[in-house]
């Protein structure tokens, strides 16, 4: 016997959609599990070459803060793509946050964020750029109320962060080391 979702009901809709699936096992059994639901997500790790720096972002995140008090984490950019493709939301997440015009995003991968609980896909992109991109103060999108402060890092530090636990974001995570496979020259002194 296939598993088979056999009711999905609602529990609350709104930026973010809380569902309450009855799931009938394989063995037959039927158990529930809560989906949530928000749509697709990116991130875009920009990065100079270089001058070896990123671009990252620190801002308040409401269940984070709920579990470490104080704590706000640095990440690369990210958003929810809005129905756009993913290279244009995350082109668009970069300058709103950022300031930074992004001109070639790299797909690293698409992946399930929290496959136990969310439908949440997300696209995770490197983008290279050069001083003259920063076009825009970032900070966030005024209707969003991110109260984002933008944070240029050098490459080494970011890798040294990642090595001793610092980089707290799983996204940043993964593509911090990605640009450390791709691009190690990068990570050392010129």
């Amino acid at each position: 016997m296939p598993v088979e979702i056999v009711d999905v009901h609602t529990l609350y809709q709104g930026w973010s959609k809380l569902s309450l699936a009855s799931v009938r096992m394989e063995k037959g059994r039927t158990v529930e599990r809560l989906i949530e639901d928000h749509g697709r997500a990116v991130c875009v790790l920009p990065y100079d070459p270089e001058r070896r720096v990123a671009m990252l972002v620190r801002q308040f995140r409401a269940p984070v803060f709920l579990t470490i008090p104080g704590d706000n984490l640095l990440e690369a950019p990210a958003g929810l793509t809005d129905g756009e493709p993913p290279e244009t939301a995350a082109a668009r997440e970069a300058i709103e946050e950022t300031g930074l015009r992004l001109r070639v995003l790299d797909c690293v991968a698409t992946l399930w964020t929290m496959p136990g609980i969310s439908t949440e896909q997300m696209d995770l992109f490197l983008a290279r750029y050069a001083e003259a991109d920063r076009v825009a103060s970032g900070g966030g999108h005024p209707s969003e109320t991110e109260d984002i402060t933008v944070i240029e890092m050098s490459l080494p530090e970011l890798a040294a962060m990642a090595d001793d636990g610092r980089i707290e974001d799983m996204k940043t995570f993964a593509l911090i080391q990605t640009l450390r496979l791709r691009e190690p020259r990068l990570f050392h002194p010129p």
